[in-house]
C-alpha cells in the first residue's frame, strides 16, 4: 500500500479566478474539465503506475482462469508472479507522486481498489485454484477478500489520525496491510513448486470435516484457517505493524 494521501485543505470559502472556476476544491479540476476522456487527460503520472498495479491483478485472475479451463502450468505460474509485479508498481506510484510532488483524491481511491484487485481478488483465486475449493473454503476466501475491502477503506478515511513522523508519515499500519497477502501467494508458490496442489498430491493438511459426510459442504482445508487469521490480523484495530 503506498502512501499516497491527498492533505485535506483548511475550510476555505469557495473563490473564483478569472475563468470562473472554484480554487481549494480537490476534485474541481474533473467537473472543470469537459469531453468524453476528460477523465484520461486528467491522470497523473502516479495514476498510471498505480493503475498498472491493477492491470498486473487482473492478469493474474485471468491467468488462474486460464488454468483451470487448461490445467496447463505455465498459466498457474504467471497468474503467481502478476501480484508480485503489482507490488513494485505500488511502490513506485508513492515515489513517483513524490519526486512529481502530485497528489490527488483521485490517486488515493485508484491505489485502494488496485490493491484490492491485486492483494485481495488474485490471491484469493489463486488459493481456490490450488486446492481451497471446497463450500466453506470459498467462505473463508470471500471472508478474506472483503477484510481487504474493509481494511482498505478504513485507512482512507482514518489515515490522518495516525500518528506521524517528523517526516508526515504514518508512524505504523493499524492492522496488517493488504499487501502482505504476498506472503501466502509466495507459500502457495512454494507448494505448487512440490507439486502440492490440487490435481497432483493434493494440499498439505488435507481437510477436516465440520458436518455431514466426508467430501461434503461440511469440509474444510486446515490451511484456510491461516486465511481466516490472516483476514482478521487485515481488520484488527489493536495490531500495529511499523512500518520500515
Amino acid at each position: 500500500m503506498s502512501k499516497r494521501i491527498q492533505k485535506s485543505p483548511a475550510p476555505t470559502a469557495p473563490s473564483a479566478n478569472g475563468n470562473g472556476k472554484s480554487e481549494h476544491m480537490p476534485l474541481q479540476q474533473y467537473n472543470d474539465t469537459d469531453g468524453h476522456f476528460s477523465l484520461v487527460r486528467n491522470f497523473r503520472l502516479a495514476d498510471m503506475v498505480t493503475i498498472m498495479n491493477g492491470v498486473c491483478g487482473s492478469l493474474s485472475i485471468f491467468m488462474s482462469a486460464k488454468y483451470l479451463v487448461t490445467a496447463d502450468g505455465d498459466y498457474l505460474w504467471s497468474a503467481l508472479g502478476f501480484p508480485l509485479a503489482g507490488l513494485m508498481f505500488d511502490f513506485m506510484d508513492g515515489k513517483v507522486a513524490r519526486w512529481r510532488n502530485e497528489t490527488s483524491m483521485l490517486g488515493q481511491e485508484l491505489d485502494s481498489l488496485a490493491d484490492l484487485i491485486s492483494f485481495g481478488v488474485a490471491p484469493a483465486l489463486l488459493a481456490f485454484v490450488v486446492g481451497l475449493r471446497t463450500y466453506l473454503d470459498t467462505v473463508v476466501l470471500t471472508g478474506f477478500i472483503c477484510c481487504g475491502l474493509a481494511r482498505l477503506a478504513r485507512f482512507n478515511a482514518t489515515v490522518a489520525l495516525i500518528p506521524k513522523d517528523a517526516k508526515g508519515k504514518s508512524q505504523y499500519f493499524e492492522g496488517l496491510p493488504i499487501p502482505s497477502s504476498l506472503a501466502l501467494v509466495a507459500l502457495l508458490s512454494y507448494w505448487t513448486s512440490q507439486g502440492w496442489i490440487e490435481g497432483q498430491q493434493g494440499l498439505p493438511g488435507g481437510t477436516v470435516t465440520l458436518w455431514g459426510a466426508k467430501g461434503g459442504d461440511g469440509d474444510l482445508h486446515l490451511i484456510s484457517v491461516v486465511f481466516g487469521l490472516w483476514a482478521a490480523a487485515m481488520v484488527s484495530k489493536t495490531l500495529q505493524v511499523p512500518k520500515i
